[in-house]
């Protein structure tokens, strides 16, 4: 008899049901068995590299950029500490899940916050992404308030660029702004990754490698929470260098004073040295708004402004030079041989040449005209019969080898070469022949010549000097430790002038400040300053508009000067745009740079001491008793 015969047939069907869960639970710790080996064996690094990601945590250190100081050791540009808030991307959860809720925390849009990490998806994922600068501390406190929500965000301390307000000097010293994906693809920015900052523009952009430091980083132990418990290791950031420019604060404190709200440009050289002593561009923009995060509707409004804040007149607008250009005309004059001290002609206030009828400045005639008086009194009716007698080949010729028509060489990016027209060039761009007439019109810096500031500032000042045309620069490597960019071979150029030819030149532009001529209000006491003015048309003449000074079709006006007359160390180059005569409104901007810059000459300057970047000085008369230090 089986003994499964006393069971009932419920307990028989339990008791065949044994071997089978028996199976099933040996199969149950076979798979446990196997899948605890394979996290031990095979995940056990990943899930060892996760905890340790959870416990250490690594934050970058920032190195601040070099500081910019004038030629005297005061600083321009410094740096500030900000707080900004960063995206660790090997600490995210779900991003995609979290972003609406951090964008909104942070008072950000999300679509922002999204293009951010989208430009930036292919860099490596331990590179954090900043996604708010200048963090306030209420977005301080949202981070700190949701650590255990949102690991992946973390505040950290950035150091940001501080410029002079009031965009002083905003062209000449550049902006800084994150690398783009587009830069972090190319070789000259390979050491670089996602958030760091760089130069845009100006001396910030030319000697980004020079200003630029080494980043540092730290490795901190935290807690379940993300707060800081201990550090692990620290490597410190090393600052940039520090940057001594050519620039002299005093000077360029004055040409900004004296230009006010007026467009146009001002250039200061040393022609014996080709130093920029000061140089501005109005209208402006604020760096410092650059410094941080500029969203894309700002950059678009600067961008679209009619008034071009973002352009350097000073060496990337072309100006018709005016009668400006009659130096150079009488430069080219001397040299060639087709004129001398001794050459005269009658101006009855209008000449008819190649059948057009051309006029001198106010209508009126100046008589029986040599080439002292035609230079003091801007004598049109002189300079289109020099003009005449040499001709637009010469001219070119000569205007190129003066200085004009090609970059100067400045350390600053993407200058114009200006332009001095010729027969080929005409044919080439145009698809004209070049017409005789044209050459007169030439002849007094108007037609198809376009110049810079700098260009004609360095043009008068090399003549001055005998033909010698310095380059232009803003940075003296002799005062820089460890510099190594390419300005340290300057390219100068010289075109032997005929002492002759200087002596006529500068006694004439002597004449023009000194002797009743049409730049008397910069003249100084004590001090032989030679300038020339220029007075360019924007409309022609006949136009029926409004061409008063300050008006939309207002004439330009150009003062061009130089001191002392023998051996001068300092050049001056003023055009306001639509600001009427250049001995009206250009002259007396060049009066108050030259006293500036000679009433130091007797002044003992205090090295060091810092400018303040809130505003500018206006105490006229305290600048001149040639204080060294204004405090605004």
């Amino acid at each position: 008899m089986d003994y499964r015969d006393l069971f009932s047939d419920d307990t028989k069907s339990q008791i065949r049901r044994i071997p089978l869960i028996e199976r099933g639970l040996a199969g149950v710790f076979v798979v446990l068995l196997a899948g605890f080996a394979f996290l031990q064996l095979v995940e056990s690094p990943r899930y060892l590299d996760l905890a340790e990601r959870n416990r250490v945590r690594l934050i970058p250190l920032v190195a601040p950029r070099g500081r910019i100081l004038d030629r005297e050791g005061r600083l321009i540009v410094d740096n500030r500490s900000a707080y900004s808030v960063a995206l660790m991307r090997e600490n995210a959860k779900n991003l995609n899940l979290s972003i609406d809720v951090i964008a909104e925390g942070l008072g950000l849009d999300r679509a922002s916050v999204l293009d951010r990490i989208t430009k930036f998806k292919h860099t490596p994922s331990f590179q954090p992404i900043i996604i708010k600068e200048d963090a306030g501390s209420a977005d301080v406190a949202f981070v700190e308030a949701h650590r255990l929500e949102y690991p992946e965000l973390e505040v950290i301390l950035l150091p940001r660029r501080n410029y002079p307000r009031n965009g002083m000097a905003a062209h000449l010293l550049g902006y800084v702004g994150d690398v783009t994906p587009e830069m972090l693809g190319s070789k000259e920015y390979a050491n670089l990754q996602a958030g760091d900052v760089v130069g845009k523009s100006g001396v910030e952009f030319t000697y980004n490698d020079f200003l630029t430091g080494k980043d540092g980083f730290k490795r901190v132990i935290v807690n379940s929470r993300g707060r800081e418990m201990g550090k692990l290791e620290q490597v410190d950031p090393v600052p940039g260098k520090q940057l001594k420019l050519t620039v002299d604060l005093d000077l360029q404190r004055v040409a900004e004073e004296s230009m006010a709200d007026r467009s146009g440009a001002v250039v200061v050289l040393n022609p014996q040295t080709g130093e920029v002593l000061a140089m501005l561009s109005h209208p402006a923009y604020d760096p410092n708004e650059f410094a941080g995060r500029m969203g894309a509707a700002e950059w678009q409004a600067i961008q679209n402004d009619p008034n071009r804040p973002l352009l350097n007149r000073a060496i990337q607008a072309r100006f018709s030079p005016g009668s400006v250009f009659k130096i150079i005309m009488a430069t080219a004059g001397m040299e060639a041989g087709t004129l001398t001290p001794a050459t005269s002609y009658h101006c009855a206030g209008s000449i008819v040449l190649y059948g057009n009828m051309f006029h001198c400045h106010g209508g009126h005639g100046h008589g029986t005209v040599g080439l002292h008086q035609a230079i003091v009194n801007s004598c049109n009716i002189f300079f289109y019969n020099v003009g005449k007698t040499l001709g637009i080949d010469r001219i070119s010729y000569y205007a190129h080898k003066l200085g004009l028509g090609d970059k100067t060489g400045i350390d600053l990016p993407n200058e114009d070469p200006g332009l001095i027209p010729s027969p080929e060039w005409k044919r080439k761009v145009r698809y004209q022949p070049w017409y005789l007439g044209e050459t007169i019109s030439v002849s007094i810096g108007q037609g198809a010549v376009g110049v810079t500031p700098l260009q004609l500032v360095r043009s008068l000042g090399g003549i001055a000097i005998g033909g010698i045309f310095r380059q232009p620069h803003l940075v003296d490597w002799q005062q820089n430790e460890g510099f190594t960019t390419p300005n340290t071979n300057l390219a100068d150029e010289k075109f032997d002038l005929r002492p002759a030819t200087v002596d006529v030149i500068t006694r004439g532009m002597w004449g023009v400040v000194n002797e009743g001529g049409t730049g008397t209000r910069a003249r100084l006491p004590d001090v032989e300053v030679c300038g020339k003015t220029g007075t360019v048309q924007v409309v022609g003449s006949g136009a029926k508009v409004k061409q008063t000074a300050g008006s939309e079709f207002g004439n330009h006006g150009w003062f061009v000067a130089f001191a002392p007359r023998e051996h001068p160390e300092i050049a001056v180059g003023v055009i306001v745009e639509h600001g009427g005569y250049g001995g009206d409104i250009s002259a007396p901007i060049v009066h108050e740079i030259l006293k500036t810059y000679f009433d130091k000459k007797h002044i003992k300057p205090s090295h060091g001491a810092p400018v303040q970047l809130t505003a500018m000085p206006n105490e006229l008369a305290v600048r001149r008793q040639g204080a060294r230090n204004i405090e605004n």
